[in-house]
């Protein structure tokens, strides 16, 4: 009894510790950007002058694209053909997270253009080639991040990697594995990066501010209010119209039954500290073992319509900003390069920025240097994301549960109403354990 009591201490004071981590950098980034508006609007030269620090974080971004991209892709196809053997759920779930990840893509397109976020700023476009106006010492610090690998190509050769290795069978599983290590490299840099962000976030907005003014503040603002509102009603219109359409659960019970589930995804800013849970809970609702054991790990990596929204409407904020807008056939070709690429965009810190960088840096390069105000305000869009991510994978779990007939609806009634509460002891005990190994909880480590 004491070993397992003290067990459970050193489990829960772990826990505490990795969340203020979290907690710190998400303080410091707050701490950075306001020193870094009220630094912009009392001394704009002063502000100006710190631009390379916003510049240099964005090159050790820029710097990290290419492996990004190249491992969760690569490790994503072998996760899609993983999840279509298992048959008719694992094609079934596939097909819906592809659909609602468009459409979620086309909404963060469709409001963006309706509100233009960051319309009136005008900030100097990018240019690697320019020499900036700074002395030796900068340019030396600058010159010593590796410069550009270009994302196309990358991504090209990613897929065709993917297939080959597909084609491999079992002589490809050693490269797969390898690759696995590699992802775990390249994230681990990226995380490493990230505790960078408050200095890139202070230098990028007292830059701004100090071009702009008051502009840039109410432009980011904007931004953020625009994108809570569209996932809270991309949840409640969206998800919660198709839930009750099919099913007939009331999608503010569901959210309630999650309740202590969002309170932990709020402390974290990620969906994947409530991924153990999630399973455990779509169980006790009522929808069969396989179904939970197959949607929910895989939704995490291929479902992220949080993640979906944040890229489409972040990327017109900055080609606004920019003062060069996307017209409709740049903004299409956009959408069809976030299909594929948010695909390894969600758990680890920083994973989402590489990815918006990815997509402006194929399609316009001279708006990357936008990126520094979203480096800002990207950490006050994280729980939206996370909220609406796993709301949608929730949501996707009792769907496919009913389109395969594996759900329990009197169960799902008596949970939901409160007559069939949920166990905690029995989840901690290892309830979610038989549903899913951690390996396949997830195919592929990724941003909330």
């Amino acid at each position: 009894m004491a070993s397992q009591r003290g067990e459970s201490l050193d489990t829960v004071k772990t826990r505490r510790k990795g969340i203020d981590k979290s907690h710190y950098l998400y303080i410091a980034v707050i701490a950075a950007v306001i020193l870094g508006a009220v630094i912009g609007l009392m001394f704009p030269e002063v502000g100006k002058s710190l631009k390379p620090l916003g510049d240099g974080f964005i090159k050790l971004i820029k710097m990290m694209i290419a492996p990004v991209i190249f491992c969760t892709i690569v490790l994503g196809i072998g996760s899609i053909a993983k999840a279509a053997t298992v048959g008719k759920v694992g094609g079934l779930a596939l097909g819906y997270f592809v659909v609602m990840s468009t459409f979620a893509l086309a909404i963060g397109l469709v409001v963006g253009n309706l509100i233009h976020p960051g319309e009136g700023l005008k900030l100097t476009p990018y240019d690697p080639t320019k020499k900036a106006a700074t002395d030796s010492t900068v340019d030396f610090l600058l010159g010593i991040i590796p410069g550009d690998i270009p994302v196309l190509p990358t991504l090209f050769a990613a897929i065709l990697v993917g297939f080959a290795l597909q084609k491999m069978g079992p002589q490809g599983t050693p490269i797969l594995k390898a690759i696995g290590h590699g992802q775990v490299l390249v994230f681990r840099i990226l995380i490493m990066i990230m505790w960078l962000a408050p200095v890139g976030a202070f230098g990028a907005i007292a830059a701004v501010v100090g071009a702009t003014g008051f502009q840039a503040i109410v432009s980011m603002f904007t931004l953020m209010a625009a994108f809570y509102i569209t996932c809270a009603l991309f949840i409640v219109i969206i998800l919660g119209g198709l839930l009750k359409v099919v099913t007939g659960v009331n999608i503010f019970k569901l959210m309630k039954y999650l309740g202590r589930e969002y309170l932990l995804i709020f402390s974290t800013s990620s969906s994947e500290a409530a991924l153990p849970r999630l399973i455990a809970k779509m169980e006790h609702l009522g929808v069969s073992k396989p179904v939970v054991g197959v949607t929910v790990p895989t939704g995490y990596s291929f479902n992220l319509d949080g993640t979906a929204i944040y890229l489409t409407m972040a990327s017109l904020f900055v080609a606004n900003a920019m003062g060069t807008p996307l017209d409709l056939g740049a903004q299409v070709s956009l959408l069809v390069f976030m299909i594929i690429a948010s695909k390894g965009a969600a758990g680890v810190t920083g994973a989402g920025l590489a990815t918006l960088a990815a997509g402006l840096q194929a399609h316009k390069p001279e708006l990357l240097g936008g990126v520094g105000m979203i480096v800002g305000i990207d950490r006050f869009m994280s729980e939206a994301r996370a909220l609406t991510n796993f709301t949608g994978n929730a949501v996707a779990t009792i769907l496919i549960g009913t389109w395969v007939k594996e759900i329990d609806g009197g169960q799902v009634d008596q949970v939901l109403s409160g007559e069939l509460p949920f166990d905690e002891q029995t989840m901690i005990a290892g309830h979610a354990g038989p549903a899913v190994t951690e390996a396949e909880a997830r195919p592929v480590p990724v941003n909330a």
